[in-house]
């Protein structure tokens, strides 16, 4: 069973195909779903996931690989591959970009928080096959084995898994987005060891909810990590 990316990977709605289709590739690479060195999924799947025509994903493709964000190679091993990296937490990166945001930063982590706690309850709630139970799992166990470089994108993985679960397309589609307003400011905050260790016990306390189908513990524990993911970022910037 294939998860990865299927908070991005959907069809394209607008008339700009090859805009959009763009703009879905970084998101999945940007939001960590893809890292470093790891391969996209097959061009016929991935036209097919967003569907759009080959010919529009070549185009894309050829234009993210002049950009340093992926590359193509042939053989029997080839495929394209994630070049981007994330970039090192800043702290001047980080004020500039919630000067880029201005209003609109109390308004995304509130919009945050209303999908994320949701999609924590909705996940609780449905009869979790032992596949999908597996890969929570995976997701929560990647998270605490990361090293500082990795822990901001295999922190967006776990939080996406659990929109997948909710069994909405559009509720994932939704925290990508959400996700998506709030990277920068997320990937430039510092790795904290304290900060680190108390958000793997949220995480824990909230897979053991999702897990047991305790709908007001998945809500709850979920709404305590963001809480404390929002309070942090704003201790930075005071």
């Amino acid at each position: 069973m294939d998860w990865q990316g299927g908070a991005i990977f959907r069809p394209v709605r607008t008339g700009n195909a090859f805009e959009e289709t763009v703009e879905r590739i970084l998101e999945a690479v940007k939001l960590g779903v893809f890292g470093y060195g790891d391969r996209l999924p097959a061009e016929r799947e991935l036209a097919v996931r967003l569907g759009i025509s080959r010919e529009t994903l070549r185009e894309a493709i050829r234009s993210l690989q002049e950009a340093g964000c992926v590359e193509s190679r042939r053989g029997r091993y080839g495929g394209t591959f994630v070049t981007y990296r994330l970039p090192a937490p800043d702290l001047g990166e980080l004020r500039r970009a919630v000067l880029d945001m201005g209003a609109e930063l109390e308004d995304a982590l509130t919009f945050r928080m209303v999908l994320e706690t949701g999609a924590a309850e909705q996940a609780a709630r449905r009869e979790l096959t032992e596949d999908q139970r597996a890969y929570l799992g995976r997701r929560l166990a990647e998270l605490e084995a990361a090293d500082a470089d990795g822990y901001r994108r295999l922190d967006s993985r776990f939080h996406l898994a659990i929109a997948e679960l909710a069994g909405s397309p559009s509720l994932a589609a939704g925290v990508a987005e959400s996700r998506m307003r709030l990277n920068d400011l997320l990937n430039a905050i510092p790795v904290l060891d304290r900060n680190i260790a108390h958000a793997s016990d949220q995480h824990r306390a909230m897979v053991r909810a999702i897990l047991a189908g305790d709908v007001a513990g998945a809500r709850r524990s979920t709404e305590e990590h963001l809480a404390a993911t929002a309070a942090l970022l704003r201790g930075f910037l005071g």
